[in-house]
């Protein structure tokens, strides 16, 4: 299986999958801890794969959505973004809305 396949699947089987430096409990990097935090703090179930632990997946990963940076966040198999998208979506409630639209988030 190549690494690409290796990222669908992760992406197709969890309805959010973040990758990140680090894990949730001990992110490695700032921006990886920014995007985990935003999640927990929405009560988000999500999966994370820690890129530093797989040069393939860190690399392929950049290949998969087209975008250069981590952390990298999908919901139901669309790449939605990085930190700073993330980040800016949280702050003006979009981020909420769209994980309520769909459907890996309950409406509060």
């Amino acid at each position: 299986m190549s690494v690409q396949d290796t990222i669908r699947s992760q992406v197709d089987k969890n309805d959010v999958m973040l990758y990140m430096k680090g894990t949730p409990t001990f992110p490695q990097c700032g921006f990886s801890s920014v995007v985990s935090q935003i999640l927990n703090y929405l009560q988000v179930d999500y999966e994370s794969v820690n890129v530093l632990e797989d040069m393939e997946i860190r690399e392929g990963i950049k290949q998969f959505s087209n975008w250069p940076t981590i952390p990298q966040l999908y919901v139901k198999g669309e790449f939605v973004g990085g930190c700073d998208i993330i980040k800016e979506m949280f702050e003006e409630g979009e981020l909420k809305t769209y994980l309520i639209e769909k459907g890996v988030l309950a409406e509060a």
